[in-house]
């Protein structure tokens, strides 16, 4: 496997990759050294406006291919990323850090949700209406809404994408993203498959610059009749607010901080293993991954003993070197960001029963975490970490831990261990979050709705629901006589 080679990373407008116009670049740090690997384009307006005029055109073209060539077209760009997994996947760990063998479940898993959109496609119907006059018809038509201007995040540089691509695309819209400037050459991969694959000039369009930028000219555009975005709170909130001045449609999935229940008869093993594999997958630089962690008292003191087995078990390097199972964490400000978290975590009296430090001096790794006797005034408790830190407190009555699951304004996903029917029913219709996994770790599969509730943000971007968010509902009403 090639290991040193990294593409520098244009921008795609009409299917063609282009500098920017202002001859602009940003440079990209691989994570595991901290060094530059590569340049990405840095757009301008006027960069902006053609990627704009090429989306239309694109979205003119692909909304009057059939649904059934449109999921052959989508199948044929899946296809070509199933075949180039191994050097998405390589390129996505230098960039990200991820491991490689969590990088290729991405790409592969990405491969998989533009398949079963493809499929879906084919499957938006309208309806005839029973009309009140003999003599009329009225008929219920499901149209595409229009080009798609989407955000994504680093830390899923290619999943993040085509939950929102799988599902414009097979609705018949056209795609243009603004995304990451830090994890830029896989998204770019990505998009070359669906080039390869024959969409019309415009269908799929990629760029990057300066976020803030890019957000305020191209949500208030003309052009644009969607938006979509993954990524903070805050900037979520602010996406939103700019959307809704401009009367846009538009799909939030923002931040989360997944509580844990683990209950007195639950598989303290099973716990173990599902939560923790989920809590240190991306390093814990996931939307979904757990971070409160509520264990009855009663098995509080084993679980956390478990858990520190399984964090000292974890292999920490760069992404490439083969056994590495806990990559570094994407950037320099998530380092800051851990060291104030555990700062905050003594202070506020809890014990760091393992890791809580960083790892080396070059790059950006930090020891897999495990904090005990966590307050609820600590930082962790009250805002998402976003890293490789287990924060556990104790609970007597599962009424008690619920009311903490409940307690924040975020509400994406959560996590549960029990044995026990009579509590799954109670946590199934008492906890607020939008995607709900008992006795497992996170299983987003693109069938299923993906998304949250509360100040994590509106819309799914899995399942059948996803398709809605970019599809027109027309009634017609046809006199026949």
């Amino acid at each position: 496997m090639n290991t040193t080679h990294y593409p520098d990373t244009r921008l795609l407008i009409a299917n063609e990759w282009s500098d920017a116009l202002s001859g602009k670049t940003i440079d990209v740090l691989n994570p595991a050294t901290g060094k530059v690997i590569g340049k990405v384009a840095h757009a301008g307006i006027t960069d902006l406006d053609r990627a704009l005029a090429a989306a239309q055109r694109g979205f003119d073209a692909w909304r009057k291919v059939p649904a059934n060539e449109r999921a052959t077209t989508m199948r044929r760009a899946a296809a070509l990323v199933r075949e180039r997994a191994a050097d998405i996947a390589r390129i996505l760990t230098l960039e990200e850090g991820k491991p490689f063998a969590e990088a290729r479940v991405e790409v592969l898993a990405g491969a998989d949700i533009i398949e079963w959109f493809a499929d879906e496609g084919r499957r938006v119907y309208g309806r005839i209406v029973p009309s009140r006059n003999l003599a009329a018809q009225q008929l219920v038509l499901k149209e595409p809404l229009g080009p798609v201007a989407a955000f994504t995040p680093w830390n899923f540089p290619v999943n993040q994408i085509v939950r929102k691509l799988g599902a414009a695309l097979a609705s018949g819209c056209s795609f243009l993203v603004k995304a990451p400037e830090e994890t830029p050459a896989s998204p770019a991969a990505l998009l070359q498959a669906f080039v390869d694959a024959g969409v019309p000039p415009g269908t799929v369009g990629l760029v990057f610059g300066d976020p803030g930028e890019i957000s305020s000219y191209l949500i208030p555009h003309p052009v644009i009749r969607k938006v979509t975005f993954t990524g903070s709170t805050p900037v979520g909130k602010q996406l939103a607010a700019l959307s809704g001045a401009h009367m846009k449609r538009a799909t939030m999935e923002l931040g989360g901080h997944a509580p844990v229940i683990v209950a007195a008869d639950a598989d303290v093993a099973l716990a173990v293993r599902a939560s923790g594999g989920a809590k240190f997958r991306n390093a814990g630089q996931v939307c979904i991954s757990p971070t409160r962690f509520l264990v009855h008292n009663s098995i509080r003191d084993e679980f956390a003993r478990e858990m520190v087995n399984y964090a000292e078990s974890l292999k920490v390097g760069d992404g490439l070197i083969e056994g590495t199972t806990l990559g570094p964490l994407a950037n320099a400000r998530r380092m800051s960001a851990m060291a104030g978290v555990l700062e905050d975590a003594r202070a506020t009296g809890a014990t760091v029963a393992t890791g809580g430090e960083r790892i080396g001096t070059d790059g950006n790794f930090f020891a897999p975490t495990v904090l005990t006797n966590v307050s609820l005034e600590a930082n962790v408790f009250n805002s998402e970490p976003f890293g490789p830190i287990v924060a556990i407190r104790g609970f007597d009555k599962l009424d008690e831990a619920i009311a903490e699951a409940n307690r924040l304004p975020y509400g994406l996903a959560g996590f549960a261990f029990t044995q026990s029917i009579r509590n799954v029913q109670l946590l199934s219709h008492e906890m607020e979050v939008g995607m709900l996994f008992i006795n497992q770790p996170a299983t987003p599969t693109p069938e299923m709705p993906f998304g949250g509730v509360k100040d994590s943000g509106y819309g799914s971007e899995g399942g059948p629901e996803a398709m809605e968010a970019y599809l027109v509902t027309k009634a017609v009403s046809v006199m026949t006589a």
